[in-house]
């Protein structure tokens, strides 16, 4: 049974750790191991310049807009990629265990995006006009 009350801040609470974890990664390209060599490390292992574009841009707007609760959902689905990418490049290097370098933690991360897109906005989201999708989805159901 989910309680009405505390619902909308376990949605909060999820929402807030996930933006923490986007700054976080964000910041540890920047700031510990410099962009550059993020990058092209990343390009010497093959992977294309939209890729290493798509990461940083969704790292960013998902450490943002989840903090700001704005369109959680759409932000949530929209990161996801990069998470399974993370994940799917971690555990074919390391394995599975975090404490090895593996992919334990950004497979747990994936889940929380999955579930935070399930959830929607929770408390102290701003309000912003829906997306297209979801007026159309609104007028069918009301």
């Amino acid at each position: 049974m989910i309680d009405q009350r505390t619902a909308p801040y376990a949605a909060l609470v999820l929402r807030l750790s996930l933006s923490f974890f986007f700054f976080a990664h964000v910041y540890r390209k920047f700031a510990i191991l410099g962009c550059d060599s993020w990058w092209s490390g990343l390009s010497k292992q093959g992977y294309a310049d939209w890729v290493l574009s798509y990461t940083v841009a969704a790292e960013f707007a998902g450490g943002v807009l989840l903090l700001l609760g704005v369109y959680t959902r759409t932000v949530s689905l929209l990161t996801l990629p990069v998470i399974i990418a993370v994940t799917y490049h971690w555990a074919i290097r390391k394995g599975f265990w975090f404490g090895d370098g593996g992919a334990e933690f950004t497979l747990a991360w994936t889940f929380m995006l999955v579930g935070q897109a399930l959830l929607g906005d929770g408390a102290y989201a701003l309000r912003v006009p829906a997306l297209p999708w979801e007026r159309a989805a609104a007028a069918r159901v009301g």
